[in-house]
């Protein structure tokens, strides 16, 4: 009996020893594999940015709204004043900009995905102005008359605030965190747009071009549009310690209703906290 009990004792004592080195399938199941070794990037942060750039504007048949209201429906210039605005051209500046964001993380590994709010304020613009020398047309237009054309076309466009909400997806390496993003750009903007057509009439070639002027003009002023358009870019974060980090990114952004075609590329830098 002795004999039986104490092979008993230790076939018990062999089957926990077996049992504690073996791992742990419930926990793995419900936790997934927890990789130590990478950095945390889950959850909430925020931050402070700089960055400098160009912006690109195109405003040719940007006022071609205006030309028409201001020569009126029927008008048997205006497609020749329209053709003439379109001296309006491209137009290039550079600007600084800073501001703010905030973000929230989710990690599985790796693989970070995560949404963000961020936030620029500066002073992007650019104006343009078309004055041809009045032209006289060699045909006599539809009313028998030769016209002698002149066209003024300006616009200016001063964007001062600029926003996106984004989604970022990223990949873990060591201490940095590369990530590419896309969503939806807002912005603030002052527009300012004015035209002058003058049109001198007359029934020979020559006597067109000194023949009284009729002049047709038109103006629009708005303060704070609200532009909206998309961004995307690139970028990546370092973990500095305690939490903190650092970013430096390139976004693109574009405003589809400005008037004029409205492209913004930014290089900028920024200090953020995560929690």
């Amino acid at each position: 009996m002795r004999r039986m009990i104490l092979a008993a004792v230790i076939a018990g004592s062999a089957h926990v020893a077996q049992a504690a080195d073996m791992p742990d399938f419930s926990n793995f199941a419900l936790r997934g594999p927890v990789n130590t070794g990478v950095v945390n990037w889950q959850g909430f942060y925020f931050g402070g940015q700089a960055g400098y750039g160009s912006t690109d504007m195109n405003f040719k048949g940007s006022n071609s709204g205006l030309i028409r209201e201001a020569l009126g429906p029927n008008n048997i210039i205006t497609d020749t004043a329209l053709s003439v605005a379109e001296a309006n051209g491209k137009v290039s500046v550079r600007s600084t900009t800073f501001g703010g964001f905030a973000g929230y993380n989710n990690q599985w590994d790796d693989v970070v995905l995560g949404v963000e709010a961020n936030y620029m304020h500066g002073k992007s613009g650019a104006a343009s102005t078309a004055a041809p020398v009045p032209l006289t047309y060699v045909n006599p237009f539809s009313d028998g008359l030769y016209h002698t054309i002149g066209v003024v076309s300006s616009q200016s466009v001063s964007i001062t605030d600029m926003g996106t909400i984004r989604g970022r997806a990223g990949y873990v390496v060591g201490n940095f965190l590369p990530y590419v993003f896309g969503g939806l750009s807002l912005g603030r903007a002052d527009i300012s747009s004015y035209v002058t057509i003058t049109d001198r009439s007359a029934d020979t070639f020559a006597g067109s071009s000194s023949a009284p002027a009729t002049t047709y003009a038109a103006n629009e002023s708005t303060t704070g549009k609200m532009l909206y358009g998309y961004t995307a870019g690139l970028g990546t974060e370092v973990m500095l310690g305690a939490n903190i980090f650092g970013r430096l990114e390139w976004e693109y952004l574009r405003f589809v209703n400005a008037g004029p075609d409205v492209n913004i590329n930014t290089v900028r830098g920024g200090v953020g906290y995560k929690f």
